[in-house]
């Protein structure tokens, strides 16, 4: 699929969603709602980073690999 297409399917996505829902920092409680939501979900030892660093350096490693492709900085910057 080209860019323009996704790009046209995405705005479709978010034009779907009221105003006064579209972005959290636009509403803080709506935000921490969501926030109690999610933690609700997870298991009680799983639950805090702060309580185990390792799998927050786990959770900071596949959000870098998802964001940026799994490459290194310096390979990024020979790109």
């Amino acid at each position: 699929m080209d860019a323009e297409k996704q790009r046209a399917i995405a705005s479709k996505g978010g034009q779907s969603v009221p105003n006064e829902k579209r972005s959290f920092s636009q509403n803080r409680s709506l935000a921490a709602e969501a926030g109690r939501k999610g933690g609700q979900n997870v298991s009680d030892e799983n639950r805090s980073f702060s309580r185990n660093r390792d799998l927050a350096a786990q959770a900071g490693r596949k959000g870098g690999q998802a964001s940026h492709g799994g490459k290194s900085r310096e390979s990024r910057s020979q790109v």
